[in-house]
């Protein structure tokens, strides 16, 4: 399993140890994770084929479902098929991959709200200006310009990680690959690495943040000019901005503005942003937005109408 100087092959501790209960989050996830799926699928085909939804903010919604796909499907199936197993085996290289697309796919979601919170902006204080700022072709900038970003952030994690010895044990304390719990195991000290991720993954969430609450403060003092039913909808298609935002912000920046430590709330926390927040946004988009629901029941209910 491991060689003189070379773990090959890792073991991960899983969720929970009891195998009841390790069952019952199967029953319990695995509909979660087809429901993410199905959900924002059905959100990438609905803007992709409806000729009502051709406006930027759908434009980078139905990015952000695709998103959601990929970023929960570099985890979750893996975590739902490990419940079943006793020994959850990952190899180096399989968990190298794995730190790789969980950065990837999390930090572009984190860039594309920056970018709906700076189209929400546009819409809302330059009404007259907005097909000519945000036109097509900023559109496809911005998220050429998020893949590129996001693809030097997660080969900078993967430089700074392979670097590093393991030598002894090849147990990680979590149920995927991520980068502190994968330090915890290397034979040298890792201080300078875990501060180097906290610089890299925390920053970016917690000045990505700070962005997105600066951009909301300056859209709500700008909707004092509004009419009631301008501000009523404007207001409408923040929230499930806002909650999105929160539902997948929180959760991060208390995992990575802090030491690493080997709370299960920790593992628990990370549930919560890998498995029900990509489930919830659809959800969260859909409810709030007559234009999706409309769209959605046009499309999928009456192909005649």
């Amino acid at each position: 399993m491991a060689n003189k100087n070379n773990v090959t092959e890792l073991i991960l501790t899983g969720l929970f140890q009891d195998p009841e209960v390790q069952r019952m989050c199967f029953v319990l996830f695995l509909p979660v994770y087809l429901a993410t799926v199905v959900g924002n699928g059905l959100i990438v085909l609905t803007v992709t084929l409806s000729k009502s939804l051709r406006s930027p903010m759908y434009f980078f919604l139905s990015y952000l479902s695709l998103v959601e796909i990929s970023y929960s499907s570099t985890i979750v199936p893996k975590f739902i098929t490990d419940l079943l197993s006793k020994i959850k085996t990952i190899s180096m290289n399989g968990c190298l991959a794995q730190i790789f697309f969980f950065h990837f796919f999390g930090v572009t979601e984190i860039l594309l709200l920056v970018v709906m919170a700076y189209d929400r902006y546009v819409a809302i204080c330059k009404p007259l200006h907005y097909m000519n700022i945000m036109s097509s072709q900023l559109c496809h900038v911005m998220v050429a310009g998020s893949w590129i970003g996001v693809f030097l952030h997660s080969i900078i994690q993967i430089l700074i990680t392979i670097q590093l010895p393991f030598c002894g044990p090849n147990v990680v304390d979590h149920y995927f690959c991520d980068l502190l719990p994968l330090f915890k195991l290397a034979c040298t000290d890792t201080s300078v690495e875990g501060i180097s991720v906290m610089a890299n993954s925390g920053l970016i969430a917690l000045c990505s943040f700070l962005i997105l609450l600066t951009s909301y403060v300056v859209i709500l003092f700008n909707l004092r000019n509004h009419s009631a039913e301008g501000r009523r909808k404007a207001l409408s298609t923040c929230a499930s901005h806002v909650t999105v935002v929160l539902l997948f912000f929180g959760p991060a920046i208390f995992l990575y503005m802090r030491p690493s430590s080997t709370f299960t709330e920790d593992k628990l926390v990370a549930v919560f942003y890998t498995v029900i927040t990509p489930m919830l946004n659809p959800i969260i988009y859909t409810l709030r937005n007559k234009e999706v629901k409309i769209a959605v029941r046009k499309l999928w209910g009456k192909k005649d109408s």
